[in-house]
């Protein structure tokens, strides 16, 4: 989804085939046209760090686990699962049609089998006997349902537009749901292994009313079902028996809420939380050298970059945002505010995002992009011609994370050796995601720093905020010309032609600088010596990656 601080989705607008007949278009195609990226490697041309695909199987079960989280969840409700803490849990409760897999690639999930016979319909065979954890039978009444909550705009849900294309979810067989679409669309088939797709029962959702995603059960399918939720304290996932799947090797998951970065930190390495991912950045080095267990590193379909918010002062002439980049050192931040664990970026897309486009596309796709190399006298010749010396910029700035806190005292320096104005603006770390969801919050600033991360493994999914009207595109940015090609990548099934129109985004994109990236950021995870198994890439944010997790020896 889009992201908070550190780097959520809040969901804007949702976002193949060539030779093959529609009809052929199988789950197993899907797999394919979404191939995920490589499994190993490192981060980028520049990275301190290599990513590791996975980490060592487990050997055994476990009686207990616990994991450490920043956040406590505001709520469990699927529809309202935009950010890391709600998902991080959710994603081991609740399932969705389609899965993501821990290699970023597209599989069957609730449904066996996902087909599309003609450009604008979707068809889901569900699997049948899987069980609600209240012990009743999943059906397709079930699925129309727990989607009609996305799309009812009484429910405000953050996943709604991806269902902007969808005309009618009709149940078309006891266990097939057939959804029409008033327009091809690409990726509301991907989106279905998010949150987006999740499945829940009716009897149960409609039971808890008001309260459902804050008290009681969830009533979903997944491998674990919601125990105590000790409100302020900790979330208690057990093992559910009846899961249709392979079952949970743990047969409990305690998430703690450490909101203090040096508090987690201190649990991890004493065993009060055997694991966790979003790691501070401050605390790589002594997590590494602490003897107490391992730090991983997986692809994290994440950039940091500058928001920009306001194009309607200074910062409206491309020439200061282009004098900003020029001066900002991308490589002593990653040095210092992502602990080296990063790589200097003049793309707001991952090149992990491109994995499914052809060789030449992903190289054309990269190329010609907002210049990395600091140039400081370029940069004030710029601000020199666009008569901005001496003018002001403001800065939200917050101490939720050394992505955001170090990024934002990087853009002061940078105009400050270029004669620009900048001023920081500190903003609580419980206020800092009102910045993405709330226009009173963003008054008075012009910029905020932002990591961004992809919930598909397509870049229409960061490129498409800059559409006209789209969630994030809080400066208002608006040319016919990119929303034409939004709206053709869309509707691109085929990933050869998709790609290469999100090529021309990207270098639109670029060329307007309308977010300024930084550097690329890997997922890091934390595993004791006790535990092991945890996916090491983004996927944990809708795989049930728990019940991969036990024991380690």
């Amino acid at each position: 989804m889009p992201t908070t601080p550190r780097g959520p989705s809040v969901r804007r607008s949702p976002r193949r085939r060539h030779a093959l007949p529609l009809a052929a278009l199988t789950a197993l195609a899907l797999v394919g046209a979404c191939s995920g990226p490589p499994g190993a490697g490192s981060t980028g041309a520049d990275a301190a760090v290599k990513l590791s695909a996975d980490t060592p199987a487990a050997k055994g079960e476990l009686d207990s686990f616990s994991w450490a989280v920043y956040a406590e969840p505001p709520t469990l409700d699927y529809i309202a699962a935009f950010d890391y803490p709600q998902n991080t849990v959710l994603s081991n409760v609740c399932e969705s049609l389609m899965r993501w897999t821990p290699q970023l690639t597209l599989a069957p999930g609730l449904a066996q089998k996902a087909t599309n016979p003609d450009p604008t319909t979707w068809v889901y065979d569900l699997r049948p006997d899987v069980h609600f954890h209240d012990g009743t039978v999943m059906t397709a009444d079930d699925v129309v349902y727990s989607l009609g909550r996305q799309t009812n705009p009484d429910n405000g849900a953050a996943w709604a537009q991806v269902f902007q294309n969808v005309s009618t979810v009709t149940k078309t067989g006891p266990l097939q749901v057939t959804v029409k679409l008033t327009q091809p669309d690409s990726q509301f088939p991907q989106y279905m292994a998010t949150a987006a797709g999740v499945v829940a029962a009716r009897a149960g959702v409609e039971a808890a009313g008001k309260d459902y995603g804050t008290s009681g059960g969830l009533d979903c399918t997944g491998p674990f079902k919601l125990g105590a939720w000790n409100k302020g304290q900790s979330i208690e996932l057990d093992r559910f028996d009846g899961y249709w799947g392979t079952r949970a090797k743990s047969k409990k998951a305690v998430f703690t809420f450490l909101t203090d970065p040096s508090a987690r930190t201190n649990a991890l390495l004493t065993g009060e939380a055997d694991g966790g991912y979003l790691i501070p950045t401050e605390s790589y080095d002594r997590l590494r050298s602490s003897g107490a267990g391992t730090l991983y590193f997986g692809e994290g379909l994440s950039t940091v970059n500058v928001n920009v918010t306001n194009m309607q002062g200074v910062l409206g002439d491309v020439r200061v945002r282009r004098a900003l980049s020029l001066a900002l050192d991308r490589a002593g931040f990653v040095k210092t505010g992502l602990a080296g664990a990063g790589s200097v970026t003049g793309s707001l897309t991952t090149r992990a995002a491109w994995a499914a486009a052809p060789d030449d596309v992903r190289k054309d796709a990269f190329e010609g992009l907002t210049p990395t190399t600091q140039d400081v006298e370029a940069a004030k010749a710029l601000i020199k011609e666009a008569g901005a010396a001496g003018k002001t910029v403001t800065v939200a700035t917050s101490s939720i994370g050394q992505d955001v806190s170090l990024l934002a005292t990087a853009v002061q320096a940078a105009g400050a050796r270029i004669g620009l104005n900048v001023e920081l603006k500190t903003i609580a770390p419980n206020a800092f995601t009102s910045l993405f969801t709330d226009a009173k919050a963003r008054e008075g600033i012009d910029m905020f720093p932002e990591t961004y991360y992809d919930s598909v493994t397509d870049p229409l999914d960061l490129l498409a905020n800059f559409k006209t009207g789209a969630f994030q595109n809080y400066a208002g940015f608006s040319d016919p010309a990119y929303d034409d090609l939004v709206k053709q990548a869309t509707t691109a099934y085929d990933p050869a032609r998709r790609t290469a129109i999100e090529a021309q985004l990207q270098k639109i994109a670029s060329t307007e600088l309308l977010w300024i990236p930084v550097a690329e950021w890997p997922t890091a995870v934390f595993l004791n010596k006790r535990i092991t198994g945890a996916p090491t890439t983004i996927s944990y944010m809708y795989y049930p990656w728990a019940a991969d997790v036990g024991a380690a020896r």
